[in-house]
């Protein structure tokens, strides 16, 4: 089922296109497999809190999308908040409009399995672009499989990047999915978003 889509200039100068952000979190990122970026959800008529600000939620454009490459997950024991795990990182590759590079090794995913299944990962590694720019990543994702449900799989996504051609990329809030590639890979593949 297609959906009509507008499109968008992100900081490079690159159209993009945008589609509503509802389809993402519920179709779990088909249309960002299309390379499109997620826009805004239906406007509310009346703030629940009785103020004259409009609703205004934020759009969410398509940044980038990496292949992360990883390693044996390795349990380091059961603390009091629940199971504690380490996924080392081992490199991969990432691209978007005006990005493109590699996903250098030495990163890792650490992971906390909460007592109800759910699992919180917080992996931090860094992106090289072709033209030798670094960035660095901090990806908090939650993921829970309820009985019945889809998978959840959504992130907070911390960019930091040097001053010059991808400083942009440290003004926005983004936002990220999560999905397996095992087992044809042993690997996740991440697509990032920025809120506007």
């Amino acid at each position: 089922m297609s959906q009509p889509t507008d499109t968008a200039k992100n900081p490079a100068g690159n159209l993009v296109p945008t589609v509503p952000p509802r389809r993402l979190w519920l179709a779990g990122a088909a249309a960002a497999a299309a390379g499109a970026a997620l826009p805004v959800r239906a406007q509310s008529a009346a703030s629940p809190l009785g103020t004259d600000v409009p609703m205004a939620p934020p759009r969410a454009e398509f940044v980038y999308e990496a292949i992360v490459d990883v390693a044996d997950m390795v349990n380091m024991g059961t603390g009091p908040l629940g199971e504690r795990r380490i996924v080392p990182i081992t490199g991969g590759e990432f691209a978007g409009p005006g990005l493109k590079g590699t996903v250098l090794a030495g990163g890792a995913d650490r992971q906390l399995v909460r007592q109800d299944g759910a699992r919180l990962l917080d992996a931090v590694y860094e992106l090289r672009t072709d033209d030798g720019a670094v960035i660095t990543v901090s990806n908090q994702v939650l993921v829970r499989t309820p009985t019945g449900q889809p998978r959840y799989a959504l992130s907070h996504i911390r960019l930091s990047a040097p001053n010059g051609k991808y400083g942009w990329l440290n003004d926005y809030v983004y936002t990220g999915t999560l999905d397996s590639l095992r087992p044809k890979r042993n690997a996740v593949l991440i697509r990032v978003f920025r809120l506007v």
